[in-house]
């Protein structure tokens, strides 16, 4: 199964113009959710978090990962219903109508090309301290003809890329959880143990009220962006529907480990006075307990993350502009898919849509560009833009999840193979979190360009959305109109 053209039947056969590999594995799958999320916003930006929020920081996270779950479950139970290459953009179109799967697809692709620029340039910008003589432009162009080759080729190349890299990232959290644990109790050589001290400290374990944990909800919880590519890459498994079942719900209890147990280690061995923002608190961390090097390890860590995310935002922007030029939302000329075993097996090469690839790398490259030459201007108003759109996604994740279960109870009952909690509790409880963070960050000076640019970037793709369903009703009905006469 593959993915469906627009219905209004959430249940309708799958009837691609050309079909993609099926050469993504469980494992390639577990692995990609479980380090999909895991970046340099968790290794660097929490200490942003931290600064604001203190120890308390453990309940943001809560907070932020206990929203991020939900969704993923919501969105879990669709793609095992309904596999597709488009995911949730598919779902809107069904649920809601085609103005709804245009918009959060072409605002989603948006996000991702814009957000590879910053991945792209942060990772040469560590590579260039590594080599000097290299200049980051070049770095740059070396990561994008890399990357842009390995989602040219068949689909377990990115697979094997996205394994192998999160594995990387999860064995160091998994390390820095068992050597952080070990400090807190004293175990390690030439540590005493921690106790409470650093938790209820510094002003308590809440030094800022709850309006901090407020704050470091804003600061973090768009680290948990990405998981969403777990769904888009199950459509290109042997057994979709089983594929991302298993992966939603492995991924997002493990995650959510990882990043409360990670921040619960920092603020325990730590004082959260400590930490800055900008600065690594897995470094400060690391340091205290005496491990050498900590900083080139934990630059090491982030480099591989960066290009991990690079890598998986390419796949997923070039499977989005793929799935809405299924549904007639983009240049058809985007569907053409390469040839070979359609397994990706063998080394072959079949069933990659290559110009969707090159599509998405061309738009990242100017992005890129930008990022080189105006970062402060031009790209840090396409930042802007997309900086609120992850929620605006979830947002519409959870109303499409309303309307389809409702069908799918009534017409496939059996599709329900992993189902959302407590529906439609739940549900409604997400979409009002999401409205909250949406509200709090208009009343934060910092993140309310963010709100205000993506609402604009969201109001000028749904005025196209509706446009081109306007034309369209208009071209169907002026041969009626000349009949009648």
């Amino acid at each position: 199964m593959h993915e469906a053209p627009p219905t209004p039947s959430p249940t309708s056969p799958a009837v691609p113009a050309e079909p993609l590999s099926h050469g993504l594995k469980q494992r390639h799958l577990t692995m990609l959710g479980l380090g999909g999320v895991i970046g340099a916003g968790l290794f660097v930006g929490s200490g942003a978090g931290i600064a604001v929020a203190g120890p308390a920081i453990v309940v943001s996270y809560l907070i932020a990962g206990a929203l991020a779950m939900l969704v993923m479950r919501m969105l879990g139970e669709m793609s095992a219903a309904m596999p597709a290459s488009g995911s949730f953009s598919v779902h809107a179109e069904r649920a809601l109508g085609r103005w709804a799967g245009f918009s959060v697809g072409w605002l989603y692709w948006f996000l991702l090309v814009v957000v590879l620029a910053v991945e792209a340039t942060a990772a040469a910008q560590i590579a260039h301290g590594w080599v000097p003589g290299v200049e980051p432009w070049a770095w740059v162009l070396l990561f994008m003809v890399v990357f842009t080759v390995a989602n040219l080729t068949a689909v377990k190349n990115f697979g094997e890329f996205e394994f192998w890299f999160a594995s990387l990232k999860v064995g160091a959290i998994v390390v820095f959880l068992v050597l952080g644990g070990l400090a807190v109790f004293g175990l390690l050589p030439d540590t005493d143990p921690v106790g409470m001290t650093n938790l209820t400290g510094q002003g308590g374990f809440l030094p800022n009220g709850w309006s901090g944990v407020v704050s470091g909800v804003l600061t973090v919880v768009f680290a948990f962006g990405g998981l969403e590519v777990v769904t888009i890459a199950a459509a290109e498994t042997d057994d979709p529907a089983r594929a991302v079942g298993r992966a939603v719900r492995s991924a997002v209890v493990r995650i959510l480990f990882f990043y409360v147990g990670s921040m619960l280690v920092i603020v325990t061995v730590l004082p959260w006075t400590a930490q800055q923002a900008g600065l690594s608190p897995y470094v400060k961390v690391l340091d205290a307990i005496g491990v050498p090097s900590a900083g080139q390890i934990m630059n090491i860590v982030v480099f591989v993350a960066l290009l991990s995310a690079l890598n998986a935002n390419l796949y997923g922007s070039s499977r989005m502009i793929f799935s809405l030029a299924e549904r007639g939302e983009a240049p058809r000329g985007l569907l053409k898919v390469s040839g070979g075993g359609a397994d990706g097996s063998s080394g072959q090469a079949g069933g990659v849509p290559r110009r969707a690839v090159l599509a998405s790398v061309a738009f990242g490259f100017v992005s890129v560009l930008l990022n080189l030459l105006w970062p402060d201007t031009v790209f840090l108003y396409m930042l802007n833009s997309v900086g609120a759109v992850l929620l605006f996604v979830w947002a519409l994740i959870a109303a499409s999840q309303l309307r389809l279960r409702a069908r799918l109870e009534q017409e496939a009952p059996d599709a329900l193979a992993l189902r959302m909690w407590w529906f439609p509790y739940l549900t409604w409880v997400t979409l009002a979190g999401l409205l909250g963070v949406l509200l709090l960050m208009l009343t934060d000076d910092a993140a309310r360009p963010q709100v205000l640019w993506s609402a604009g970037a969201t109001a000028l793709v749904l005025l196209v959305a509706v446009g081109r369903e306007w034309r369209e009703r208009r071209a169907r009905r002026a041969p009626s109109a000349l009949t009648d006469r």
